[in-house]
């Protein structure tokens, strides 16, 4: 089981990265607004307000994506499903993702196809 972070830099493609994760079978995922250090830093604090080009690569919103994905083949899958829509994620300014092992979880819906595992410790 793995816990899904992913910030999408352009989030007028989040409704297509949802979109392909359903047809994954992941029907869960918070989505949470987010801003970038760069900005922050560029135009919200004077002292740093030399970092243009930090500023220049963000944008003014981001959607960060949580995602706890039972099977590490759906994991793969969402991980295809980002670099299709958004592109090389090695690129600057066009997102990141990333995953963290989890061990217990509660409160997680299944996902479809799912036996009906309750989603306790492993």
């Amino acid at each position: 089981m793995q816990l899904l972070i992913a910030v999408i830099n352009e989030e007028e493609k989040l409704d297509e990265i949802l979109s392909g994760m359903v047809e994954l079978g992941i029907t869960g995922a918070t989505i949470v607004s987010s801003e970038g250090m760069g900005r922050v830093l560029s135009h919200d604090i004077p002292i740093f307000a030399g970092l243009e080009t930090l500023a220049l690569r963000s944008r003014p919103q981001n959607q960060t994506l949580f995602s706890v994905i039972r099977e590490d083949e759906k994991v793969e899958g969402v991980l295809r499903l980002l670099k299709e829509i958004c592109g090389d994620l090695e690129n600057p300014a066009t997102g990141i993702a990333f995953t963290i092992p989890v061990n217990q979880v509660v409160g997680l819906a299944p996902e479809i196809g799912d036996e009906g595992d309750e989603g306790g410790p492993i």
